[in-house]
């Protein structure tokens, strides 16, 4: 009998997650069942007891159940302690194992799927929610030259920044207080581009020639990087490698074996017209 995993969230109708599982499920002939569950917004904690009672043995979780799902758990790792949130739950020896792998699903893109190097740069995160603040550790980690977290909450902004402990290259700040600074990556991690509206930023904050990441997938030349493009921005991208870089993290997490990433991120890719 094939081994049971799905993604919940609500809504998640329109989740990619059972067709990417399904890919790396053939490429690597791993003899597994991925499937959606739609969950109450009040259902969240018995929804996962039912699917782990009934033999289930992980899940992706997706909005807006990831800060449940690390409260959940009986054994976080520590990226999704230090996110706050989890994405991914596996469930073995009695125990509920959460881990987020958002930030370094962001970085492998960035890095090694867009060539975009992290060292040295200057790098401008847009909001301060999950996605943001799971991003933060995995980019300091590739040791940017600043790393500046803008918010319209700026107490939230300072709340996470606060949290990465002394910090030097990092900063945080509201979006009226960014003057004519200049960055060399800046990375949408709002909901903005979901609504098809644009963070409110000023085309000046993109440096001649800087890369743009849109961690939203699937929406085309969404209004901040064709905001970025008649900036100048030379390269730019959205979340569907982040997406797909996530998914084969929690793939291996589950079943030891890491899938190719390039052939399924090729086939979801959406043109930036």
């Amino acid at each position: 009998m094939s081994e049971r995993y799905a993604v919940v969230g609500h809504p998640v109708a329109h989740s990619l997650s059972p067709l990417i599982h399904g890919l790396f499920a053939a490429a690597t002939g791993q003899d597994i069942e991925y499937t959606k569950i739609e969950c109450a917004l009040d259902g969240f904690a018995a929804t996962v007891e039912g699917f782990r009672a009934a033999g289930g043995r992980g899940l992706n979780v997706t909005v807006p159940f990831k800060v449940q799902a690390l409260q959940l758990a009986t054994r976080p790792q520590p990226a999704a302690r230090a996110a706050g949130a989890a994405n991914a739950l596996r469930f073995a020896a009695g125990e509920i194992e959460a881990e987020n792998f958002d930030g370094l699903a962001l970085v492998r893109d960035l890095t090694h799927n867009l060539g975009t190097p992290l060292a040295g740069v200057r790098v401008l995160l847009l909001g301060a929610g999950g996605a943001a603040r799971g991003a933060l550790r995995p980019l300091l980690a590739e040791r940017p030259a600043v790393l500046v977290v803008v918010n319209r909450d700026v107490a939230k902004a300072r709340q996470v920044v606060g949290e990465l402990g002394h910090e030097p290259r990092a900063r945080w700040c509201g979006y009226g207080d960014l003057g004519d600074e200049r960055f060399d990556i800046v990375i949408d991690g709002t909901s903005a581009s979901l609504h098809g509206e644009l963070p409110p930023i000023a085309a000046s904050v993109f440096a001649p020639g800087a890369s743009a990441y849109e961690m939203v997938y699937g929406k085309g030349l969404t209004p901040f990087l064709r905001l970025a493009r008649q900036a100048g921005a030379t390269r730019l991208a959205d979340g569907v490698g982040m997406l797909v870089e996530q998914a084969a993290e929690a793939f291996a997490w589950w079943r030891g074996v890491r899938p190719a990433t390039a052939p399924v991120i090729e086939r979801l890719a959406v043109p930036l017209a």
